[in-house]
């Protein structure tokens, strides 16, 4: 047994220690909030996964997975139940939680591509403010692991796929929480890579996933098929192309079941690294934020991996915790909020002021309960010439050059099955969502998009 499985059985962690004592207890009531002058600049740091989904944790209702680590960042912070990407691809997705820009604002758009020389990241923006930043794990902007990322020190850890190098990522973590120079808050960000593997177990599914259950003694432990399995709603041509065929029944609930333990996977190296947090001794003041990039198909709509509009692959968690100095166990499914509010809320607890021109919102009053006037939509961005837009209410979609739009009532139809764009009941709600479209189109400053490196590698490569 692991430390972390220890701890989420047996063992009492060290906060939890301290609040069962008096000393403990003392030093909570006692201790400045942020921004107080008495207040040490926090720490941060910001744990990302790839292609996880946000109701694919045991906390956020998911019968199907253990998650014990995610759920005590859930129990000892803010889960956020509207959080969506800003583009359900890898690269896009992550140049906004590291600039707080749209990705058609980073330059980009679509995999292997470097954010734009003129928008800072966070290391850039947080190293001239006096902070330790350093980087651990898949960056792909444009490199997976590269040696050097501008702006960060990088923990080196090889690469490879999930099941080999997250070990390694959070081994890395583990080492630099528990030795570092103390002369700097920090800010960590530690990059892994599960559940992602799942993408081989669809491209190489002749080989991966049999057509007789190679292991029938789990036959009753899979999980069931989504009730949007074989929905296929009306949808411009470039997302009704992407669908999966190639698995029975049997298949896909042997997929759902081989993804949900490589969320296991990620949750017991997350555990490591909030162990080493906690053993460092610098928990009590440093900020934790757990997402993702994106989401994960799971057979829903016939789908797999990410790429399109539809939830599963666009809403990914989003926890921010630090017990005691903000509010804990809140499940907050009211306000909508997007990847790019992780910058923004960082340079809040900071005290410093956000890069020019960003775009996200601080999550700060709604972690601390304070009232404050949230905003109307949360935008996200689709294979280069896809967009959306969510409001608490409907979620409306359009392809630039295609006659189908979509429109979905996600109070009433929740998995997206009905399109509602042809009803003429619902033509104002389009009309409406159209120009917020607009309007939200209208004020980006986009860039030219940056050069794909994979492919500049490819081309090289065909000359020689």
């Amino acid at each position: 047994m692991n430390k972390s499985q220890n701890n989420s059985l047996t063992g009492a962690t060290r906060r939890q220690f301290l609040q069962t004592t008096a000393l403990g207890a003392g030093a909570l009531m006692g201790r400045a909030a942020f921004g107080d002058a008495k207040a040490q600049r926090p720490n941060f740091l910001f744990i990302i996964s790839d292609q996880l989904g946000l109701d694919a944790i045991s906390a956020h209702g998911c019968p199907d997975v253990h998650t014990p680590n995610i759920d005590r960042l859930v129990k000892r912070g803010v889960t956020f139940m509207e959080s969506h990407s800003t583009n359900p691809v890898c690269s896009p997705a992550r140049s906004s939680m590291f600039t707080g820009r749209m990705p058609t604002e980073t330059g980009v758009i679509s995999n292997s591509r470097p954010i734009h020389p003129s928008r800072p990241n966070m290391g850039q923006w947080f190293s001239r403010e006096g902070y330790e930043a350093v980087y651990c794990g898949k960056w792909h902007l444009p490199g997976g692991y590269p040696a050097e990322i501008e702006g960060f020190t990088v923990l080196p850890t090889g690469g490879g796929q999930g099941a080999l190098v997250d070990s390694t990522v959070s081994a890395s973590c583990e080492a630099y929480l528990k030795n570092r120079n103390r002369g700097k808050p920090f800010v960590l960000a530690a990059s892994l890579l599960q559940p992602h593997d799942i993408c081989y177990w669809a491209i190489q599914a002749k080989t991966l996933v049999p057509e007789e259950l190679a292991f029938p003694q789990i036959a009753d432990r899979l999980p069931k098929l989504p009730p949007n399995h074989r929905a296929r709603p009306r949808a411009p041509k470039k997302l009704d192309q992407i669908h999966y065929d190639g698995f029975s029944d049997a298949q896909w609930r042997y997929y759902l079941y081989i993804y949900y333990r490589q969320v296991e996977m990620v949750d017991g190296d997350i555990g490591r690294i909030l162990d080493a947090l906690e053993d460092s001794g610098q928990a009590d003041n440093t900020i934790v934020i757990f997402t993702a990039d994106h989401g994960e198909g799971r057979g829903r709509h016939m789908l797999v991996s990410k790429w399109y509009p539809y939830d599963e692959a666009v809403k990914v968690p989003l926890i921010v915790s630090c017990p005691g100095r903000m509010t804990e166990g809140l499940r907050d499914a009211e306000h909508l909020v997007s990847g790019l509010d992780i910058m923004s809320t960082m340079c809040d607890y900071a005290g410093i002021q956000p890069p020019p021109d960003c775009l996200g919102r601080s999550l700060r009053p709604l972690l601390e309960r304070r009232p404050t006037e949230w905003r109307e939509f949360v935008a996200s961005e689709h294979r280069i010439i896809g967009r959306s837009i969510r409001t608490p209410q409907f979620k409306y979609v359009r392809y630039e050059g295609d006659p189908v739009e979509q429109l979905f009532d996600m109070k009433a139809d929740p998995w997206e099955t009905k399109n509602l764009y042809d009803n003429a009941k619902y033509a104002s709600v389009v009309k409406d969502h159209q120009k917020l479209l607009d309007e939200w189109e209208a004020r980006l400053k986009t860039v030219e998009p940056t050069p794909n490196m994979s492919k500049r590698r490819r081309r090289r490569g065909k000359k020689k």
